[in-house]
């Protein structure tokens, strides 16, 4: 199920660049297998309820493609999981543990209040991240051409989500203690 997972993953970070080079090549009806071999593969491996809705929101992307032969929906993927992931993080604002404080809790079981105030303030931060990068994919699926909406969600996206990832890491054993 590991190998799965991972595959899972692969596929999600390749997606972009996937559909870039299927849609200047095939139909975008052909192209939507993509993300429908994506989706299958997610809600396969995935036991949470969240991602498996996610992939009904998928499957209706493609099913869009498949019926108009437009490949639009196939680009609104990127703002679809931004979307997922907003609801993920900010629900588990309402009702804490935090996504960010389970994920602490893994190396630091004992987290002092301190640590939970600025998990919790990171999970904002991720969800005003992934609102501002959900509009740009949406904005980049609308008004770009296909080479910038893969170049953004595709490259420069995965930087950020990286950069703030590196960022966390390093700022959180201060405050873990």
């Amino acid at each position: 199920m590991r190998a799965a997972t991972g595959l899972a993953v692969l596929a999600t970070l390749l997606y972009p660049l996937a559909i870039w080079l299927g849609l200047a090549r095939f139909e975008p009806r052909w192209v939507a297998m993509v993300l429908l071999a994506v989706a299958i593969l997610r809600a396969l491996v995935s036991r949470q309820l969240v991602w498996r809705l996610a992939s009904l929101g998928a499957l209706a992307l493609v099913i869009a493609t498949w019926t108009f032969n437009d490949g639009m929906p196939l680009k609104l993927y990127p703002a679809l999981l931004n979307a997922v992931l907003l609801a993920i993080f900010g629900f588990s604002l309402l009702k804490p543990p935090t996504v960010i404080e389970r994920i602490a809790r893994v190396r630091h079981p004992d987290l002092p209040a301190s640590g939970v105030r600025w998990v919790t303030n990171v999970t904002r931060v991720w969800c005003v991240f992934f609102m501002v990068n959900g509009t740009i994919a949406l904005w980049t699926a609308l008004h770009a051409s296909d080479a910038a909406w893969a170049l953004y969600n595709g490259g420069i996206a995965y930087v950020l989500i990286g950069t703030l990832l590196v960022g966390e890491w390093c700022l959180r054993p201060r405050h873990a203690k």
